[in-house]
């Protein structure tokens, strides 16, 4: 997908403007030689952001030649070259710590999304993200996760109704609620209900959710509620899409058999750390 939006292109630039300012003072002591230049992973991992270093790089110098060795999602080893880079050493180095906070940043998630993914290979279920993301960051963040095998939950408030917790204590209850929403909301719009009861549970599935979130309830309860909800849904007449959340990573594997569609979890976003990235120059080109 094209990642580079109008919305992102600004983020760029701003985030380029932040570290830039007033200008490079240190730039004074260089001259403009082109040189040769190579990103090189210290670690493991999944590689994420490649598009916007070359963006970055080529909105502060179009002269600036940008060679991806590694592809968004791609898997990379300790050692190993993901980026070549050739153009002035200003430029270079002006746009360094920038392009390699992004793509560390998001590298990171990716690589924690992989992980989870990994677990769940061969069960059918997804792994979603959620909107617990840094603000102003959440269409990268979101995209990391993608690129590691998950799938986006909700981009916004906008993207689905939701009925959580407080959305269901503060209003008639749930059925009144889905059947307020249903004549409010464009049709191709879904209906999420959060569930931390089997009660609650089973009426949304009964008033016809699109979707059934399962709060914090562990593998035994959801062996046996899914089917349940299930057969209550058919008796609707609605597909229904059943996801867990509130679970602890490190016990993802216990929910792989549950029968759910979908697992989701902030942690790849939340918890996950930077993949070590560095630049390297290499050798100077005859300037012309």
């Amino acid at each position: 997908m094209n990642i580079i939006t109008p919305t992102i292109k600004k983020l760029l630039e701003t985030w380029l403007n932040e570290d830039i300012g007033r200008g490079d003072l240190t730039q004074l002591a260089l001259n403009d030689d082109i040189v040769n230049a190579y990103w090189t992973s210290k670690q493991a991992g999944i590689f994420c952001g490649g598009d916007l270093v070359k963006y970055l790089y080529q909105s502060l110098d179009t002269s600036v030649i940008i060679t991806l060795l590694k592809s968004d999602g791609d898997t990379m080893r300790a050692g190993e070259r993901i980026i070549e880079l050739s153009g002035p050493i200003p430029s270079l180095l002006a746009g360094e710590r920038t392009a390699l906070n992004i793509a560390m940043h998001l590298s990171g998630i990716a690589t924690a999304t992989k992980k989870l993914v990994s677990q769940l290979e061969g069960t059918g279920i997804l792994l979603a993200d959620t909107r617990k993301t840094t603000p102003g960051l959440r269409p990268l963040e979101k995209y990391a996760a993608r690129c590691g095998g998950g799938i986006n939950h909700r981009l916004g408030l906008d993207d689905a109704a939701m009925l959580k917790e407080n959305h269901i204590a503060w209003s008639n209850g749930i059925a009144q609620s889905i059947q307020a929403l249903r004549k409010s909301i464009p049709w191709t719009t879904k209906i999420i209900v959060e569930a931390e009861t089997i009660e609650q549970a089973k009426e949304a599935a009964s008033e016809g959710a699109d979707g059934v979130l399962l709060d914090e309830m562990a593998p035994s309860q959801l062996q046996t509620l899914v089917p349940d909800l299930r057969k209550i849904a058919k008796k609707a007449a609605k597909e229904i899409i059943i996801e867990a959340s509130g679970i602890d990573p490190k016990q993802i594997q216990k929910y792989a058999y549950t029968g759910v569609d979908i697992i989701s979890t902030s942690a790849p976003i939340t918890q996950s750390t930077w993949i070590d990235l560095s630049m390297r120059f290499s050798e100077h080109l005859p300037n012309k």
